[in-house]
């Protein structure tokens, strides 16, 4: 964009306190004024992604296509129940027994 020419996009003062507001930030009016110029470049940056034709383009979601690694896809019991509950100070009934904690 040409630093000469308007703002595609601008953001004024009381989006900025809005948003400060909303991230919980404490910002002075010399922050805002400098803020408010900085988020509305970002989105003259953003509003230039438009003008990019991406017909035919696949979305990706890494740089480098690769295939992830699945296991098998296999409903089990774990079968590892005596041995989890061996570890437990208390049992009942293939249960953890815990402290009641809830009238």
């Amino acid at each position: 964009m040409d630093p000469g020419k308007g703002s595609l996009m601008s953001v004024d003062r009381a989006t900025v306190h809005r948003i400060a507001r909303l991230a919980r930030i404490a910002i002075t009016e010399d922050e805002a004024a400098r803020l408010e110029t900085e988020i509305s470049g970002i989105l003259d940056w953003v509003a230039q992604l438009d003008e990019i034709d991406t017909k035919g383009v696949e979305p990706m979601t890494r740089v480098v296509a690769m295939t992830m690694k699945q296991r098998k896809d296999e409903v089990t019991d774990g079968g590892y129940a005596d041995d989890i509950l061996k570890n437990a100070p208390a049992v009942d009934d293939h249960y953890f027994v815990v402290p009641k904690i809830v009238e």
